[in-house]
């Protein structure tokens, strides 16, 4: 039986499958992977998102700028985003929020073009794809008093992509509605975070691949892809002690209310 397992967050656009895309998502469907979104990082990846999810039935679409290409942005941008959110297969605004690790964009920069693309989901109506790296209380504090302005259902938010902090970072998240993805990294020999995931509520859980960077630790070195989806879900199930198929079913239930576009 298929596990119809849902990949919240991959770059399909990126040139590292520009030789086997299709071949890609054929194999991903037929390992279970009944649905991958595909994340804009600036307009031009935004937009490719946007026509691979019109290419390919099994592809859904975000469009936003990263932090780390924040300083691409130029005035009118926003407007472009916005017609391309109008899409019916985009889903969220993203991949969006403070890289302070790689500091390509200054700081400031950064906040600003986070603050212009929260707002721009208020306004579509669609929840948000947060990258935060190493800019906590940054982040917290302008998720916190963006929160504020949204009235939406709870966990509905968006989803906090990657997320490795620790419990203090993953209740003030829980608290703002969002929910938590958890990649391939959860599996890697140094990954410390087995007693922060058993504490994360079983409906705000997320599985993504972040494809193709962060593959499982037997592809380490390659390219990821969404089609290894499934040993992320192992040992996610693993970690929490569950049946795989239990937590296939409710990450895909999570991912199904939060990205409301994708229906079965």
């Amino acid at each position: 039986m298929p596990l119809n397992i849902i990949d919240t967050h991959a770059h399909l656009d990126m040139p590292e499958f520009d030789s086997d895309r299709e071949t890609v998502i054929k194999r991903a469907v037929a390992a279970g992977v009944s649905y991958i979104i595909t994340n804009g990082i600036d307009l031009e990846s935004s937009r490719k998102a946007v026509h691979l999810s019109e290419k390919y039935p099994s592809v859904f679409a975000t469009v936003g700028f990263h932090p780390q290409d924040a300083g691409k942005m130029r005035p009118g941008d926003v407007d472009e985003l916005a017609r391309l959110a109008e899409h019916p297969r985009v889903v969220a605004i993203g991949e969006i929020g403070l890289d302070y690790y790689r500091e390509k964009a200054p700081r400031q920069i950064q906040q600003q073009v986070l603050n212009r693309q929260l707002a721009l989901a208020v306004t579509m109506d669609l929840p948000v794809v947060i990258h935060a790296r190493q800019a906590e209380p940054d982040i917290i504090g302008i998720l916190e008093n963006w929160v504020l302005t949204r009235k939406i259902d709870p966990g509905k938010i968006g989803v906090i992509h990657c997320f490795n902090g620790n419990h203090t970072i993953a209740q003030k998240y829980l608290e703002m509605g969002f929910h938590l993805g958890l990649d391939a990294y959860i599996g890697y020999p140094s990954s410390r975070m087995s007693d922060v995931i058993r504490s994360i509520p079983a409906d705000r859980l997320l599985i993504e691949t972040d494809c193709p960077f962060l593959p499982p630790q037997n592809y380490r070195g390659q390219r990821n892809e969404p089609s290894y989806l499934p040993l992320t879900l192992a040992t996610l199930a693993e970690i929490r002690s569950e049946p795989p198929k239990k937590t296939a079913r409710q990450t895909s239930e999570n991912a199904r209310f939060l990205f409301s576009k994708i229906i079965f």
